[in-house]
């Protein structure tokens, strides 16, 4: 295996396999060279071929095949590797693994090796909810196994819940963080504010927006692929952790800002929260009737500017402060003018109307507005993973990372 860092990708017996072939192909666009152990019950669902097209390199299969062991034993083959990842990790082999089995190659391969190892469980919700399993888990946890927790939602099997595999881009995310502690950006410390603020009127109803978190939690993964150790400050989102980051949920502006606070000192702060601008007065104890005297008449006060705050930080300043401005007309021109109100460094400008489809989607068209450039940086619509990848590649640079830590 030649190029970037080299991953061992164990492929276990699940309806879930076949998302290890995208697995496969998002390692590779990240620079990273993949090779394959197929199990048994693996090949059930994807085939050798398969894996091998997309590796470029053979598969693996047979504890016992005397022309492996000729060429590369067990023991070799996983030292070979960076690291280990099992996608899908199945129930099974789980248990085996937490309780030091080894009767196949995928098994002995990871009770022989030295380095990390990383899961991604996917199973019927029942299986993942099982105290066995969550046993087995908490085993491997404590031993240092990185575990990418699976998603909710519908499962082959007609029930719902807990238990889906996470997505091919997640899992190759955590996997890249997990490779990354001599990237560019290590020892940098990078602050991400994400998602909306959700600000009560009463028990039952808030003022939001419709900000997803996507760009934002896709920006501190990023981040956190390049080696810097990433605090991502999160309002309310649908969205899971990105993989090697510490991750602080809030609910409101003004919890958003003490958890901004409290994570400084940092060199980077970027700002992709869609915070609201203002939050009621007082929030009523009690669920406002549409009958009530003060119902229609809704007092506002002004939330905190938190990208303002942290520009302003004096010492305790971020070298590079971003923002980002979700704009529906003037994009260009509204972008501009809030980064000179703001006094932040960069601004990150998108149109969100609503033909555009970036709240919520999965792409964006950004423009990177800077205090020392004399033109708008505009960048052609991509996925907001790529976005996030964009972006922390220009901080790498901007920071004068590119090359290693300093």
């Amino acid at each position: 295996m030649s190029g970037g860092k080299r991953v061992l990708l164990i492929v276990a017996g699940g309806i879930a396999a076949y998302k290890a072939l995208e697995v496969v192909r998002a390692l590779q666009a990240r620079g990273h060279s993949v090779r394959c152990v197929l199990t048994r019950a693996g090949a059930e669902f994807v085939t050798p071929l398969s894996l091998q097209a997309l590796s470029g390199d053979r598969v693996y299969s047979d504890l016992f095949s005397l022309t492996d062991e000729s060429e590369m034993g067990h023991i070799q083959l996983s030292r070979d590797a960076d690291l280990l990842a099992v996608v899908p990790a199945t129930a099974d082999i789980l248990a085996k693994m937490a309780g030091g089995h080894a009767d196949d190659l995928a098994t002995t391969l990871l009770l022989a090796t030295d380095k990390d190892i990383l899961v991604a469980p996917a199973m019927n919700v029942r299986m993942w909810q099982h105290p066995a399993t969550q046993a087995n888990l908490a085993t491997l946890r404590e031993r240092g196994v990185r575990v990418v927790d699976p998603a909710a939602g519908d499962m082959a099997c007609g029930e719902h819940g807990p238990g889906r595999l996470a997505e091919p881009e997640t899992i190759a995310a955590a996997i890249a963080a997990e490779l990354a502690p001599d990237g560019p950006l290590a020892g940098v410390r990078a602050l991400v504010t994400s998602g909306p603020t959700h600000e009560p009127i009463d028990p039952v109803r808030y003022i939001a927006n419709r900000a997803s978190g996507k760009q934002g939690h896709a920006i501190a993964a990023a981040l956190a692929e390049l080696g810097a150790a990433v605090t991502l400050v999160t309002g309310p989102v649908a969205l899971p952790d990105p993989p090697g980051v510490t991750v602080q949920h809030v609910e409101t502006a003004r919890e958003m800002l003490a958890a901004c606070a409290a994570a400084l000192p940092a060199e980077v702060a970027v700002c992709a929260a869609a915070v609201a601008d203002w939050r009621a007065e007082e929030a009523a104890p009690e669920k406002r009737k549409r009958g009530d005297a003060d119902a229609q008449n809704l007092r506002l006060v002004a939330n905190p500017d938190i990208l303002a705050a942290l520009a302003g930080e004096g010492a305790r300043r971020p070298r590079l402060v971003i923002g980002f401005a979700a704009e529906t007309q003037d994009v260009l021109a509204n972008a501009a003018a809030k980064r000179r109100r703001k006094g932040c460094d960069w601004i990150v400008a998108n149109d969100v109307s609503a033909a555009t489809g970036t709240f919520g989607g999965a792409e964006n068209t950004v423009h990177l507005i800077a205090a020392d450039a004399a033109e708008p940086e505009s960048w052609p619509p991509l996925a907001k993973t790529e976005v996030g990848r964009r972006l922390a590649r220009r901080i790498a640079d901007a920071l004068g990372r590119t090359e290693g830590p300093a």
